[in-house]
């Protein structure tokens, strides 16, 4: 009996010992769950944009000078392939009535159903510069309701571009201010900014302007102010653009790299 029992006790262990041996044996370093990877690509556009070009009336005549620049971004309404629908409102339609006006302006046109691209108006910007005599210290950007947002847009991410900027009905995204650093704050806190907004807007709540001006503020823009027009509404680029200290007050700021 006690043999028995030795002989059963064995070959228990023998089976355990095999059920032990037959298991996979655990793997020290399990594979990842997600690799780092790396992909660099070339990636080419081909791009467009119809637009109206202003040149003041002495352009011709004075060969050695450079002109300051307005960059003016239509709102919603203007968009599509008639680029003289651009001139309904801003800048295009003030030269106008006005040709003696001292600027050169860079009226484009954004395409129906889209928004402003940043490549484009970049484009757009680089080239004026490059075929006629800009001032390339004193560029100045500005746009109304669509063109506002963009106006915001483009100039807080690419303020060592412009001088100014002048946001008419729009408001802006604070991630860019609060992300800014670097040249990009130096520019920034250079920049002179006039907000414009009707008090009863029923399209983009006056509070889009108010908050991006305090924002600028607490960064520590010198230079920026916001007019309310208390009983406007969304229209608040006709009064705006036809105010003679408008140009006035951009014709005194100029950028000279990080600074004024």
């Amino acid at each position: 009996m006690k043999n028995l029992f030795q002989l059963v006790t064995a070959a228990s262990v023998l089976t355990l010992t095999a059920g032990a041996v037959a298991e996979p044996a655990a793997e020290s370093n399990p594979p990842p769950i997600q690799m780092a990877k790396k992909l660099t690509f070339k990636k080419s556009q081909t791009l467009k944009v119809n637009y109206l070009l202003f040149l003041p009336k002495d352009y011709d005549a004075r060969p050695r000078k450079k002109w300051p620049l307005i960059l003016f971004l239509h709102g919603a309404g203007e968009r599509g392939t008639n680029v003289w629908k651009v001139a309904t409102h801003g800048p295009p339609k003030r030269v106008a009535e006005h040709p003696d006006f001292p600027f050169i302006v860079v009226s484009p046109q954004c395409p129906a159903g889209q928004l402003w691209s940043e490549d484009v108006l970049l484009g757009l910007l680089d080239e004026t510069i490059r075929k006629y005599a800009v001032d390339k210290t004193r560029i100045y950007l500005t746009g109304l309701s669509m063109g506002g947002y963009a106006s915001w847009d483009l100039g807080l991410t690419h303020p060592e571009r412009f001088a100014a900027i002048v946001p008419i009905c729009g408001g802006g995204e604070f991630i860019t201010v609060l992300l800014a650093g670097g040249e990009q704050a130096e520019a920034l806190k250079t920049l002179g900014v006039w907000a414009f907004h009707g008090g009863k807007d029923p399209v983009v709540p006056t509070e889009e302007s108010q908050r991006m001006v305090d924002l600028l503020k607490k960064f520590g823009v010198q230079d920026v102010n916001l007019t309310v027009y208390p009983e406007a509404g969304h229209d608040a680029w006709t009064e705006t653009y036809n105010n003679p200290q408008l140009y006035e007050w951009l014709l005194k700021h100029q950028r000279l790299s990080g600074r004024r």
